[in-house]
């Protein structure tokens, strides 16, 4: 038995938490909240961005409510392996832009014992899942999906609508590239930018 006599396990307990949800919806915020509590129990923590991303600071993770936190920029996921010795709380933020061995280093780090949390877009801008992040969904022990409020009609957000003309997949913005979108407005918005009207 793997269990010792006692019923406790011999090692601490790994688990991965999966906070997604489309942009404006408080998935960086809601990170740092967890990190933050996380250093309030004197637990070492360790967070990782991908090195790409750059908007707010080229090192810290910043909400778009200007809340921050310092994290160390990578450019793959790999290097969260090398880089996270002697910690128990990893965090990592807009793990869509990670490439696709991503849910494997989550799955190691788990399985050795960390608590991994993890942030980032379930859906790209055409409402497609992105990166990653549907296999971290599928290997996570806790999901939490965020939303923001459609600026259409004021429901609950679900989707990214991307407000300017570019076809690439990966288009870092904000506010003038993008705005949160219910799942009725966004069908409606996407067939009136395919036909040209906006």
């Amino acid at each position: 038995m793997f269990l010792e006599s006692s019923g406790h396990l011999s090692r601490r307990k790994g688990a991965i938490e999966v906070i997604c949800g489309s942009m404006f919806s408080g998935k960086t915020e809601e990170l740092i909240r967890r990190l933050k509590r996380a250093r309030i129990a004197k637990l070492k923590v360790e967070i990782f961005k991908p090195i790409t991303d750059q908007r707010y600071d080229e090192q810290n993770i910043v909400s778009h409510d200007a809340n921050s936190i310092i994290s160390t920029p990578i450019p793959a996921s790999s290097n969260i392996l090398l880089l996270s010795n002697e910690v128990d709380v990893i965090g990592i933020d807009e793990a869509q832009f990670f490439d696709d061995e991503l849910p494997n280093v989550c799955e190691q780090l788990a399985n050795s014992g960390l608590r991994v949390i993890v942030a980032g877009l379930d859906m790209d801008y055409l409402g497609k899942p992105f990166g990653p992040m549907p296999q971290l969904l599928a290997v996570a022990d806790y999901i939490t999906k965020v939303h923001a409020i459609c600026m259409h009609c004021g429901d609950l957000a679900h989707h990214s609508f991307r407000t300017v003309t570019d076809n690439s997949l990966v288009l870092l913005g904000e506010k003038e590239s993008y705005i949160p979108l219910c799942r009725s407005c966004f069908v409606k918005a996407a067939a009136m930018q395919k036909a040209g009207k906006i």
